[in-house]
């Protein structure tokens, strides 16, 4: 796999990914903790061309196991057939800082060292994400973009961009997102890290160290990211002497399927960089913070979402000075922001129509 990358470059990956780009961060980056760290790259896509307005840039902000590839887990919405599309957009998803997608992360050799990061990654915020993005965008030439959209932690990118650059978007789209990360969320995902903490792997020198641990977080995850109603109808069969149920078989279905794509300090460092995410820190209170942003803001948030509360949507509705508010019912709980595409390119489309 080609990973030749110079400062400010675009490279193309190998054949294994051919539209991958990097772009090397051209000095040292100061994370929000004071930690500099050296020699980053940023990977990303991006689909379409920038017209010569430079008005048509669609933002995609990933959640937290998600590549940079939206047109893979977005599909119904991000397509070439779809309301976010390359005929009409110039399409972007940078990777974020800390993965394992091609972005410096964890797995990724220490500058200083010539040794993989591994658990000595310095800590990470989405601050220091947005960050990042800010760079990428000034690298490819882009003054303004007109739609910024994420879900879950994607859109807690979207909104620490939004205040802290309020000039940069004309439209942003939140979907099952929060200003401040809620002890709730908190809670639940750092039981994920105690699972990972377990695996005693998780501390040694092996890169694939603590896939024992990622598999069981990612189960424990999937009970937050669906619904009891999901699960019973959909599991229904029950243990027997012989056999486990379709519950727990799925569980470490679930479990398996993300160690086989993903890394465990990865999760770690991501999920941690979650439980960070506030708004308000250099402000006087979460509703200071969002009166800052100048976009138009679509919030989307689903009924039955267990990891992302309904309050914590319109605490996003009411700050922004210019919001609307939609709830969507879907079956799949909080991992309805991917499956519920339909839904919400009819809300997208219908916001962007009257705000254009």
């Amino acid at each position: 796999m080609s990973t030749a990358i110079k400062t400010g470059s675009v490279e193309s990956q190998s054949i294994d990914n051919p539209s991958l780009k990097y772009f090397k961060v051209p000095s040292d980056f100061t994370l929000e903790s004071g930690t500099q760290l050296q020699e980053a790259i940023i990977a990303y896509h991006t689909f379409g061309r920038l017209n010569a307005k430079k008005d048509n840039v669609v933002w995609v902000c990933h959640a937290l196991t998600a590549n940079a590839n939206p047109m893979q887990w977005w599909p119904g919405l991000i397509g070439s057939t779809n309301l976010i599309n390359p005929d009409e957009h110039f399409i972007v998803c940078a990777n974020v800082l800390g993965s394992c997608y091609g972005s410096t992360g964890p797995k990724n050799f220490n500058p200083e060292t010539g040794e993989r990061y591994l658990r000595s990654f310095p800590t990470l915020t989405i601050k220091d994400m947005v960050k990042a993005h800010g760079l990428l965008m000034n690298h490819l030439g882009i003054d303004e973009i007109f739609l910024g959209i994420g879900g879950s932690m994607g859109g807690q990118q979207v909104i620490e961009w939004a205040v802290e650059s309020p000039d940069v978007f004309k439209h942003i789209a939140l979907i099952a997102s929060s200003a401040k990360s809620s002890p709730w969320g908190v809670a639940i995902r750092s039981a994920q890290r105690m699972a990972i903490e377990a695996d005693p792997s998780f501390f040694s020198s092996s890169p694939k160290g603590g896939w024992k641990g990622l598999e069981a977080a990612r189960a424990m995850a999937m009970t937050s990211y669906r619904t009891d109603t999901a699960f019973n109808k959909t599991q229904a069969q029950q243990a027997t002497f012989d056999e486990i149920s379709e519950a727990e078989s799925y569980q470490r279905y679930q479990g398996e399927k993300l160690r086989n794509r993903f890394d465990a300090r990865t999760y770690y460092t991501l999920s941690q960089a979650m439980d960070f995410h506030d708004i308000s820190k250099k402000y006087k209170s979460i509703a200071e913070a969002l009166s800052r942003v100048q976009a138009k803001a679509l919030i989307i948030g689903i009924e039955e979402d267990l990891l992302f509360s309904k309050a914590e949507q319109s605490v996003l509705a009411d700050g922004i000075n210019q919001s609307e508010l939609h709830f969507i019912n879907s079956a799949y709980g909080h991992d309805g922001f991917l499956v519920e595409a339909k839904a919400i390119s009819a809300l997208l489309k219908n916001f962007l129509n009257k705000h254009k």
